[in-house]
């Protein structure tokens, strides 16, 4: 549905360091520096790009706003949550838990207030 996502920054390198063990948590790639200055996560034809603000104001984490991400077990999801954690994001809502839906899932808040969840496919 979506090419991608794009999210503000404060301080890439900062946001590179957190995105880099979290991707690789669930078994991605570290992201690369496009020739516009953003950060790039590529996977499955999807992208999440990591940039500062172009009108050159402070980025702002979105009120209300979430993005989700997929992840092969709750085993990835653990590691996910705790590669955030340690690489300057913060625990958000309850802790990684299996939800009644059979949705394992953690919620994160990027260094920069921006919210992530990340999610167990829903069982079949």
């Amino acid at each position: 549905m979506f090419s991608h996502v794009m999210i503000g920054s404060n301080d890439l390198t900062r946001s590179k360091a957190f995105y880099d063990a979290t991707f690789i948590a669930l078994g991605g790639k570290a992201g690369e520096i496009d020739a516009g200055g953003r950060l790039v996560y590529a996977r499955d034809g999807s992208r999440l790009m990591i940039t500062t603000p172009i009108n050159g104001q402070p980025a702002t984490a979105a009120n209300g706003g979430t993005i989700g991400i997929f992840a092969e077990s709750a085993d990835q999801v653990r590691a996910w949550h705790t590669a955030g954690t340690e690489n300057g994001g913060t625990s958000a809502e309850t802790p990684p838990n299996l939800r009644p839906n059979g949705v394992f899932v953690a919620y994160l808040r990027d260094p920069d207030g921006n919210k992530l969840c990340a999610r167990t496919p829903a069982p079949k």
